[in-house]
């Protein structure tokens, strides 16, 4: 079993920052690639970015210049780094991971609004 528990949410300004962190625990050797979605209200939960065991990144289209995903493997961490934040931008925001299995965190809440 993999255990995945977020953090760095919270409400923010439009334009501004936060960086979001991912920090796994237990079976980590079966995870291959991590990834960030998100869910707002009323809409179905998206992929926003993803980064695979050897480093390779995907984008969705909205965060694609704004956002920037990473992983640490010594620490068993991802983040994601995100800058010049809209309004649109408010969702949970959830971390997964899989490989020979799936698991995603319990989600960490990013509000954008003045």
């Amino acid at each position: 079993q993999v255990q995945l528990v977020e953090s760095g949410g919270g409400l923010v300004q439009p334009g501004g920052s936060l960086r979001l962190s991912c920090a796994a625990s237990g079976s980590i050797f079966s995870i291959n690639a991590m990834g960030w979605y998100r869910q707002a209200p009323g809409k179905e939960r998206e992929m926003v970015a993803v980064i695979t065991s050897r480093g390779s990144t995907g984008y969705a289209d909205s965060v694609k210049g704004r956002f920037t995903i990473s992983r640490d493997s010594a620490k068993n961490t991802a983040y994601l780094q995100m800058s010049s934040l809209e309004p649109e931008d408010t969702a949970v925001y959830y971390c997964r991971g899989w490989g020979a299995g799936d698991y995603w965190g319990q989600g960490t809440q990013v509000t954008v609004s003045s």
